[in-house]
């Protein structure tokens, strides 16, 4: 598997290299091996994963979703969690947090089984600007408790550079190429919106992005369509600790209980394209009403509501295949932590244009 970013950003590491220690998890020998926090041991030539979670210490890249009867399992890794998919599939979870400490990762599971990984940049890491300079590293002060965070949020959108100055941007190597067919979920929606309002305000959104919705002059049009489908029973595919479930092929869009500190998950499920980004087969979104409060149009006394139309924005960038970009680049909709009371991310920057631009 391979990440695609734009030639001023290095913004994933991609895990293809198989330690000779992970050996042990395909083939040859008797030593067993660290799997869930138990003991794996090897059995006609395949492997046998302990119970629990996984971790990709658990299951190596170049190891074998067959021999390791693996497909189904959940593997974690800072923080974020997928379910090992089938092969020919790959799955990538990302988290839009309150202070940059979640970020994601992705799992290829290649044809014949074989798994690989692509990690996000781990959280206060600089990425790369127009000029290719390192962004500044966020400030220690800056990394504590969510409500210094927030506290923090105003500086921090001052000092970030102008939108339409900034091209940083990060790709997730998959794309839409036909139609985004969508379903609402039949619970709660955020902001206690109806079925009708959340539509319209989600259908913005989407908007947004297919239509590169900017204020820098850009005329981009993503070559790619939305079609909602009416409320459905079926709920996104992400469990309450904001990981990716099995898949159920239903694209939803919902709102329930999420890990404190993400504020809304996207888990987007592709398969390999040869020589291009990978095809989007779904990709569903929830936000976290559990733990945060949403509004569709923030006022001015406004204090912690996060405006649904921004999030939602955020959200469909990674649906139609756009990565996070970290500190230093607060101006851009996929900038990896949200701020409350604001719209600006409902408007795409400078980067997230190009980087739309760089897939479609």
């Amino acid at each position: 598997m391979t990440g695609r970013h734009g030639p001023q950003l290095a913004g994933r590491v991609v895990a293809a290299v198989v330690l000779a220690v992970s050996v042990a998890v395909v083939g040859g020998g008797d030593e067993p091996t660290r799997a869930g926090g138990e003991a794996s041991t090897r059995a006609g030539g395949g492997c046998v994963l302990g119970r629990g979670a996984l971790t990709p210490d658990d299951l190596p890249a170049g190891s074998s979703v067959l021999d390791c009867a693996a497909v189904g399992r959940l593997v974690t890794h800072a923080g974020a969690g997928v379910t090992v998919p089938e092969p020919g599939t790959k799955v990538t979870v990302d988290a839009l947090s309150v202070d940059g400490t979640r970020h994601g990762f992705t799992l290829e599971v290649a044809a014949d089984g074989t798994v690989s990984y692509d990690y996000d940049l781990e959280a206060g890491a600089g990425e790369a600007g127009e000029a290719g300079e390192a962004a500044p590293a966020a400030p220690a002060s800056e990394a504590g408790s969510e409500e210094h965070t927030r506290a923090a949020a105003p500086a921090a959108r001052a000092a970030r550079r102008a939108p339409c100055a900034d091209s940083a941007y990060a790709v997730a190597d998959h794309k839409e190429y036909g139609t985004y067919d969508w379903w609402l979920g039949d619970d709660s929606l955020p902001g206690n919106l109806s079925a009708a309002e959340a539509r319209r305000a989600f259908e913005d959104a989407l908007t947004a992005i297919t239509g590169t919705r900017n204020d820098c002059g850009f005329g981009d049009a993503v070559g790619a369509r939305t079609l909602f489908h009416g409320r459905t029973h079926h709920e996104a595919d992400i469990d309450q600790q904001a990981r990716c479930a099995a898949r159920d092929g239903v694209s939803v869009w919902d709102a329930g209980n999420l890990s404190g500190g993400v504020v809304a998950t996207t888990c987007s499920w592709s398969r390999p394209m040869s020589g291009r980004p990978d095809w989007l087969k779904e990709a569903d979104v929830r936000f976290n009403t559990s733990h945060y409060t949403f509004t569709n149009n923030p006022t001015g006394d406004c204090t912690d509501a996060y405006d649904i139309r921004s999030v939602a924005t955020h959200e469909a960038g990674h649906v139609f295949g756009l990565a996070h970009v970290g500190p230093g680049h607060e101006g851009q909709t996929m900038f990896t932590n949200s701020f409350a009371c604001t719209t600006d991310a409902r408007t795409l920057g400078r980067g997230d244009v190009l980087g739309l631009r760089n897939l479609y």
